[in-house]
């Protein structure tokens, strides 16, 4: 049977080793977003996370790591977890640091029901990519991290598609309706914020939305999510 995530995995192998935001599709016209525009990410990321260095950060599809060591550098490090084989040889080459920075290759749910010492993490983090999981695992997800990892007091989700304005992403007239509820679309799953309010509170967490300054490449059609302990 084909994967249909496979793109996620063999898209990467496609660019060069050191092309950090391409392989991730952190992009513009297949172009990679600047540097300022991932400053952005970090800075809104750090500034909801209350992020300090006594925080232990756990990245969950953190992807190549790139986006990871940077919000690791405001904290005590922390552990990266993605489903591609790639992507963490990637992240363990360029980014893995003894002691305190670490990439790992699992499935993010199967890692957060089998880690030891999740008790180890403060804080934790999915940044463009929770719209990639399916409504049964993302719920499972966010019911096992507030379960298990007792002292993560925030969780913090950016870049979600908004279902409200995927006007403003598609062009006016295509039927988008299969698209918007597709975890394996080019964007994933549409959640309006009401729908996501839903899935919090089925899951027993409280939550904060957040939107990023207007010059940020794709604030027109995204937003993101903090969600603390009740």
């Amino acid at each position: 049977m084909t994967d249909k995530f496979s793109f996620y995995k063999e898209y990467p192998k496609t660019c060069a080793d050191d092309d950090f935001w391409g392989q991730v599709k952190r992009t513009v016209n297949g172009e990679s977003v600047s540097d300022d525009q991932i400053n952005m990410i970090v800075q809104a990321s750090t500034n909801s996370l209350e992020l300090n260095e006594n925080d232990t950060l756990l990245d969950l599809c953190c992807g190549n790591g790139a986006l990871s060591d940077r919000l690791f550098a405001h904290c005590n490090g922390g552990l990266g977890v993605d489903f591609s084989e790639h992507l963490v040889a990637i992240a363990n080459k360029y980014f893995s640091k003894p002691a305190n920075r670490e990439f790992v290759v699992s499935d993010v749910i199967k890692f957060c029901q089998q880690v030891k010492q999740a008790e180890n993490f403060t804080k934790a983090i999915c940044y463009g990519s929770f719209s990639y999981l399916e409504e049964d695992k993302a719920e499972l997800l966010l019911v096992q991290l507030y379960k298990s990892f007792s002292n993560v007091k925030y969780f913090y989700i950016g870049n979600c598609p908004d279902k409200a304005l995927s006007d403003k992403f598609f062009e006016q007239g295509n039927d988008i309706a299969y698209v918007l509820n597709d975890p394996s679309s080019a964007i994933g799953i549409w959640r309006t914020k009401e729908e996501f309010c839903v899935l919090a509170n089925r899951t027993g967490w409280k939550i904060t939305f957040r939107k990023m300054p207007d010059l940020y490449y794709a604030a027109h059609y995204r937003y993101d999510v903090l969600l603390s302990r009740v």
